[in-house]
């Protein structure tokens, strides 16, 4: 987890500066709430403008924050990381104003590839469960891709 002594200008991580340049991220108002090694927390909350027909959350909007939040935890090692294929299982129905916050976990690495969880909450709720897999390029380092 990145931390940040009083008084002091915080060092972005590769995570935190790959998440800083994701305009696409950022203009959905997702936040992120912490990173660690191999692991990262964010949050959004569902718009009036990310509901669909049915008058519940797209499910679209679940997947990116989902990636988003694989996306810094697999590049939390600092090699630039891109995913190489992900799925989502959607649990529940999401609706606007519902604070979401999405849960990345690293299950393994190996060679330049990497297996991803992530749990999206609202509360206690789990309400979609995402398997990002990841690979590394080679020789690429967070804001050189």
């Amino acid at each position: 987890m990145v931390t940040v002594q009083a008084g002091a200008e915080p060092t972005l991580g590769p995570a935190q500066a790959m998440f800083a340049a994701d305009a696409a991220s950022r203009g959905l108002g997702i936040e992120l709430l912490e990173v660690g090694e191999g692991s990262a927390r964010l949050s959004m909350t569902v718009t009036a403008a990310m509901v669909n027909g049915h008058g519940i959350a797209h499910r679209g909007f679940l997947f990116l924050l989902a990636d988003s939040a694989f996306a810094c935890a697999c590049n939390s090692h600092g090699p630039v990381t891109v995913a190489s294929g992900a799925d989502i299982s959607f649990v529940a129905p999401v609706h606007e104003g519902d604070e979401l916050v999405a849960v990345a976990e690293e299950r393994t690495r190996f060679g330049r590839s990497g297996i991803y969880d992530v749990t999206v909450l609202r509360g206690k709720d789990v309400v979609a469960e995402f398997r990002g897999r990841s690979r590394s390029i080679r020789g690429g380092s967070v804001g050189q891709a």
